[in-house]
């Protein structure tokens, strides 16, 4: 569970992981009821959204390219928080086909029925097919935030439901709708999605990384935490030494030398992370113009501010468009 070290100190709100985690949040970006009759084999190529995918009835074989293929059954779910290239099958050994290539027709904006099933009436007396929701999510945080960096290739819900009640309730919920017999299962359906993934993340972090080190272990610390948390909640603030040093109840020196150790980078430069993160889902996802991100994050110039965006990301702030 979360490190209560925090509330133990200040019972009246909540720890810095929680505070963190409260701002975690991820949105549909499209859902699609998959019918699939074997043998069947699906890739999903690489994507910067992540994939979820709940195994309504029949079952099937996932694989990505770092793990060896695992079983799924009724009941399953399982989230791809990095989007990476991975495979469905009813079978490990059959010939792959594109997601893109099934068919699919719309039920409501961006929920879709899709697969094999659709392009023809299924032969009296067969198995029947293997039914998924599928879908695709994006996060509100950058793809570089630390958080979202330490989350391995694959989370099933499985591993997690025994440590974390919400999880086999939603599911049991999934299962509930997943009949598709009930005005709007479709989108109640990608409501639910969206819980579970996010439920998904919460209890791996609060039950999967009790042991970690790095980011989730200082936000996890009661007063380096309590920067960070400040930091992410107020990415627009001209954060310097003096006023994080006070946040922290340190001197600049105690509180530099302090977040240094736990972070393993000045604060200084986890601020001009923080910052481009955020500059970058402006002009990415809102459209935002450069020098409207360079203003509202304090930069004097959009010159100096893009030569700040280049060094985090990698790039100039003008192709985050594409990313």
């Amino acid at each position: 569970m979360l490190d209560d070290s925090s509330s133990a100190t200040n019972p009246r709100g909540p720890d810095t992981l929680t505070q963190v985690l409260l701002g975690l949040r991820l949105d549909g970006v499209e859902y699609g009821r998959c019918l699939m009759r074997g043998p069947w084999a699906v890739a999903f190529p690489a994507q910067a959204a992540a994939r979820f995918h709940f195994v309504a009835s029949g079952g099937c074989w996932l694989r990505t390219a770092g793990t060896d293929w695992q079983r799924l059954n009724p009941g399953d779910a399982v989230l791809i928080p990095h989007g990476s290239f991975h495979i469905l099958a009813s079978a490990p050994d059959v010939p792959t086909v594109d997601i893109d290539t099934l068919s699919r027709v719309a039920v409501a904006d961006n929920i879709y029925l899709v697969g094999s099933e659709l392009q023809g009436t299924p032969v009296d007396g067969g198995p029947p097919p293997d039914v998924m929701f599928c879908g695709a999510l994006r996060f509100n945080l950058d793809p570089l935030h630390p958080l979202i960096a330490m989350m391995p290739t694959v989370m099933l819900a499985g591993d997690l439901a025994a440590k974390d009640a919400t999880v086999p309730a939603l599911l049991d919920a999934m299962e509930r709708e997943v009949a598709l017999d009930r005005i709007g299962a479709c989108g109640i359906l990608a409501r639910l999605a969206d819980a579970l993934a996010a439920s998904i993340i919460r209890a791996w972090v609060e039950c999967g990384c009790s042991d970690a080190t790095g980011w989730v272990a200082a936000v996890r610390c009661p007063k380096v935490g309590k920067v960070i948390a400040a930091i992410h909640a107020e990415p627009e603030r001209d954060w310097n030494v003096p006023d994080m040093a006070a946040l922290m109840g340190a001197s600049r020196s105690s509180f530099a030398e302090a977040f240094t150790r736990t972070m393993g980078e000045s604060p200084a430069k986890y601020v001009a992370k923080v910052k481009m993160f955020q500059a970058r889902r402006w002009i990415a996802q809102d459209g935002m113009r450069v020098a409207v991100a360079a203003d509202r994050l304090g930069y004097e110039s959009e010159a100096s501010f893009s030569r700040a965006f280049k060094r985090v990301i990698g790039h100039a702030p003008s192709a985050a468009r594409g990313d």
